[in-house]
């Protein structure tokens, strides 16, 4: 049986383009293509295998209402650190990246409807990087109530101007907040900040 694919981007060729690089293999079905301003019942009522979806179209009521489709990000030139910030923020089967070959893409959507995990390489060495860094940190304590709330706005993706707006403080704020916790934590980027904040639990996606 086909897997049942559908693709969720914000660029109209970049959507057909995937579809029609998918379309001559028999087991892999291209259901629907979907752009901005996501129709969600017009997704769910495809009840696809595996969704397609750039950075700018993670969308958790979708995935909520589709919980047995697997989920693939693909990366499409967003920062590192956002992107894994979706993957440990939603449940995501896989990371894409723009290089991968048609065959390679065709591989991880057979394995990831499978039940697998499918990591492109880039990605793979930020996590074994953040791994890497995670060992040598021990228990995190001293987190004020304050250093609490940025992190899980971290650990969510938003960006320094965001949290400012969504706190209700100047960004300069938000950027004292996040050197002194960068120090705490002996980090030094933000993607590293969240795998030692989920290793240590203060932060749980």
């Amino acid at each position: 049986m086909a897997i049942k694919v559908v693709i969720c981007c914000c660029s109209y060729l970049f959507g057909e383009g995937l579809s029609r690089l998918l379309e001559d293999d028999k087991n892999i079905d291209v259901i629907g293509i979907f752009y901005e301003g996501i129709d969600l019942k017009g997704i769910v009522k495809f009840s696809p295998d595996v969704i397609l979806a750039d950075f700018n179209n993670i969308n958790p009521p979708l995935f909520a209402q589709c919980p047995d489709a697997k989920i693939v990000l693909i990366d499409t030139g967003v920062k590192q650190g956002n992107i894994i910030a979706a993957l440990v923020s939603h449940n995501i089967s896989g990371v894409i990246s723009p290089g991968t070959d048609i065959r390679l893409l065709k591989k991880a959507l057979k394995v990831i409807s499978n039940g697998e995990v499918w990591i492109d390489n880039p990605t793979l060495k930020e996590l074994l990087l953040q791994a890497e860094v995670m060992s040598k940190n021990g228990g995190i304590s001293g987190i004020t109530r304050r250093e609490r709330e940025i992190i899980a706005h971290i650990c969510q993706g938003y960006s320094n101007k965001e949290i400012a707006s969504r706190l209700f403080m100047s960004e300069q704020t938000v950027k004292s907040h996040l050197n002194r916790i960068f120090r705490k934590f002996n980090v030094f980027s933000r993607s590293q900040l969240i795998t030692v904040a989920l290793k240590n639990q203060i932060y749980q996606s």
